[in-house]
């Protein structure tokens, strides 16, 4: 049987400059010229069985990753060069070939750009159908995927099984280590090659995280405080490791659009980060002995504020579920960025619009733990806790959003909490939720019109609210 060769020169450069070896080593490690080398870095020369055996050996390359690197790309490419637009620009596949093998960088960076194109012209065709009725948008109009997304992930519970599951074997490994950092460094080192950097404000100005395929290295910014950058690095673990994982729970969330499906893929990509530096059992264990203590917790874990009240939300394995907290983030605006729930948000109860909330006061106090009973008008009673986020570090004169977050849950289940016993101390605040939908009465908060009641009936009488009705 004859020999199968392998041309991948371009990825067996890229191997050897992740890991800063010299032609020369690499030659003598591999028992082979130096000319040889270079001949097949430059695809001139095949990568035989015995070369590709002997590199697995001497240099741990996972010899499926060699050879199927870029199939997928290739496949994308070829996909973005059958578009009507560029269908007669290449005579064949050869070049695609060499482009996804030689520049994986700008093989990703076209088929992004492709994937914008396709997604902004969509876009643009629902923006002609939202507007074709004389000027007027309809109520009901499509919505944009992150939108989708959003609610979908609002409407279910926020713990998924596969990841947890997948996740806190590993995470063990880290355990062994106070540096969580560091031991996700060294997995991404050990298993992947993958060096990670941190870059100043000046070189990467507008990115959290970026992974370099080319260089094999992923760069953080230096804006983030060391939780956040700890978390980055834990995302691109997830992305790697539980990749299967990911891709399961993403087949069970009904999403109808392939950019849908990447920013989900992105946020179950999130979770997979918090599940591995706070894993599970460890995570659930100190949330009951702290009596879900947020500051104690973030401390204990290296995490921050966010990320510990996030993980409390996700905690509903069966056997060992931890009181259901949902939670809501907002800014000094008012936009509701993001809601979540350990049983869904409980947006018709809850709902999360009204201005009495603490959310809102928080950020007249930042930093500060604020702690209060909300009785909503059909008599449900909620615990909630309010805290500003800090977010990334900006430079002088940048102006930034910031964030507060509030966790809530049934005021009863609360009790069990550090926070429940000072808001028992305290009047429940008479909340609604939303202005819309709220009946209260003399509301000195009110910034709606409910829809429910007519206004102004009588002429006599002026009430409190801007909005008073009978």
């Amino acid at each position: 049987m004859a020999e199968r060769k392998i041309f991948a020169g371009p990825k067996v450069r890229r191997i050897r400059n992740g890991l800063g070896v010299t032609q020369a080593a690499m030659a003598e490690a591999l028992d082979i010229s130096p000319s040889y080398l270079n001949l097949i870095e430059r695809n001139q020369r095949p990568l035989t069985v015995q070369l590709l055996l002997k590199l697995a050996a001497v240099y741990k390359v996972d010899l499926e990753e060699l050879r199927s690197e870029s199939d997928g790309s290739l496949n994308q490419l070829k996909e973005v060069f059958a578009d009507p637009l560029l269908s007669g620009e290449l005579p064949g596949d050869q070049e695609l070939v060499e482009v996804a093998e030689a520049a994986p960088n700008a093989a990703s960076g076209v088929i992004k750009l492709y994937q914008a194109y396709r997604e902004q012209a969509a876009r643009l065709s629902d923006l002609t159908r939202l507007t074709a009725t004389e000027g007027q948008v309809p109520l009901m109009g499509a919505r944009l995927p992150a939108d989708e997304v959003a609610d979908i992930l609002e409407r279910r519970s926020a713990y998924f099984p596969r990841i947890e599951d997948a996740a806190e074997p590993l995470a063990s490994r880290f355990a062994e280590t106070r540096n969580v950092a560091d031991a996700l460094k060294e997995w991404l080192r050990a298993e992947r090659g993958i060096s990670v950097r941190i870059l100043p404000v000046h070189v990467m100005p507008d990115l959290r995280r970026r992974f370099d395929r080319h260089s094999m290295r992923l760069f953080i910014s230096e804006r983030l405080s060391a939780a956040d950058q700890t978390y980055e690095i834990a995302m691109e673990v997830a992305n790697l490791a539980l990749r299967d994982e990911i891709a399961a729970e993403l087949e069970g969330l009904p999403l109808s659009t392939p950019e849908a499906r990447r920013v989900a893929r992105f946020e179950l990509a999130r979770y997979g980060a918090l599940a591995l530096v706070m894993p599970y059992g460890a995570f659930f264990a100190a949330a009951q002995n702290t009596r879900y203590d947020l500051d104690i917790l973030a401390s204990r874990f290296a995490v921050s504020y966010q990320q510990a009240a996030t993980r409390l939300t996700m905690l509903q394995r069966p056997g060992s579920s931890a009181i259901p907290l949902f939670l809501m983030e907002i800014d000094a605006a008012g936009h509701r960025l993001r809601r979540a729930g350990a049983q869904a948000f409980p947006q018709v109860r809850f709902g999360g619009g009204c201005p009495k909330l603490n959310v809102h006061a928080a950020f007249l106090q930042p930093g500060q733990i604020l702690a209060e009973r909300v009785e909503m008008p059909d008599g449900a009673t909620y615990l909630t806790i309010s805290k500003t986020l800090k977010g990334p570090s900006a430079p002088f004169g940048e102006r930034i959003r910031r964030t507060a977050l509030l966790l809530g849950c049934d005021a009863a289940a609360g009790a069990a909490t550090v926070y429940g016993a000072l808001a028992a101390t305290q009047p429940a605040v008479a909340a609604g939720p939303a202005c819309r939908l709220c009946e209260r009465r003399g509301c000195l908060c009110r910034a709606e019109p409910p829809v429910t009641r007519p206004l102004g009936l009588d002429e006599m009488v002026g009430g409190l609210s801007s909005f008073e009705f009978q």
